[in-house]
């Protein structure tokens, strides 16, 4: 298997680079499996969406619904909630607000927050320890981190949000993968001068839906507002949304069925040889010397992971959604 530089940083960027896959596999086994991008398998199923959500501009009623509910799901009140095209969209936006000095990123984490603020104009320092951020103008906290899982306890967040807000500085908690693994959350009693991106499509399965949230504070939110300006979320996003805000059932049962396939996808990974470093309940992140050959025999196999430019020892694996996927990534591990 060839491949150009830059088609392997693709895949160190972000999950999700298939076209790049089956560029570099043209011959693997179809159709190909995508644990690379940390969504849900099991996505929320669709309802049946009347004309009118694709014929007419959305509402600001359903919009100020769809915002109710999220509130409702996080525990917070419904004006400090903003809807946008997808967290990314989010963060970019948030980016372009507060780009002036220094951000700071406690790392090593997701890149997309340091590339959104770099290309604002802001530097970006990445830190190794909360303490490290109390002097930069935003700090950015992902929680539970991504890749490997680790949580920032919310009394420290919020120790680190007095230090900065005494210097009139922002706190950013990026919690994408927050909904099964939230139990140090800022969200409740949110305090001002804080943001929280909170994922939609990663729980429900739906990322093509592009949708999310920013809780916000009311002086950041009005700005995010202003910055997004009219009609920042699709109809059916809104429709099909709000239903699944309000289905708290079918979220508690997820969250049972993935802890339990999340244990599962670790005793297999164990039994050939890698070693667990942590994740969540939507991915795992591994460990072995042949990381990077194992990635190539995987995505020989057509099954794509996500390998990391400065960690080449370790892959970081979704779940996989249907028993014959199961099966075929324990062959593609035996290989």
């Amino acid at each position: 298997m060839a491949g150009r530089t830059s088609d392997f940083a693709a895949f160190a960027y972000h999950g999700g680079a298939l076209d790049v896959a089956r560029r570099l596999a043209p011959d693997a086994a179809r159709p190909w499996i995508d644990l690379s991008t940390g969504v849900n398998p099991h996505a929320y199923p669709l309802p049946d969406l009347e004309p009118e959500v694709w014929t007419r501009l959305p509402a600001s009623e359903a919009l100020a619904e769809l915002e109710a509910a999220a509130a409702r799901r996080y525990g917070v009140t419904p004006e400090i909630v903003v809807a946008g095209p997808g967290t990314q969209a989010l963060i970019q936006t948030l980016a372009r607000i507060f780009s002036p000095g220094v951000a700071g990123v406690l790392g090593p984490t997701y890149g997309g927050h340091e590339e959104a603020f770099v290309a604002a104009g802001a530097h970006v320092a990445t830190k190794t320890a909360l303490a490290d951020l109390t002097d930069c103008k935003v700090a950015i906290v992902v929680n539970p981190n991504n890749p490997d899982g680790r949580i920032a306890r919310r009394d420290d967040l919020l120790d680190l949000h007095a230090r900065l807000r005494l210097r009139g500085g922002l706190l950013i908690v990026d919690e994408a993968f927050a909904d099964f693994d939230g139990q140090e959350s800022l969200a409740p009693g949110l305090p001002a001068g804080a943001v929280v991106p909170r994922s939609f499509g990663k729980t429900f399965g739906l990322p093509g839906l592009r949708r999310g949230f920013a809780l916000a504070s009311p002086e950041v939110s009005a700005r995010l507002r202003a910055a997004l300006g009219p009609w920042p979320v699709s109809g059916p996003a809104i429709t099909v949304g709000a239903r699944a805000l309000k289905d708290l059932a079918w979220t508690d049962a997820m969250a049972e069925r993935l802890a339990a396939e999340a244990a599962r996808l670790d005793a297999l990974l164990t039994q050939y040889g890698w070693r667990i470093f942590g994740g969540t309940k939507l991915f795992r992140l591994a460990a072995r010397l042949d990381a990077g050959t194992a990635f190539g025999r995987l995505l020989a196999a057509g099954i794509l992971t996500r390998p990391f430019a400065d960690a080449p020892d370790r892959l970081r694996f979704g779940i996989p959604g249907k028993e014959t996927d199961w099966e075929r990534l324990a062959a593609g591990l035996r290989a």
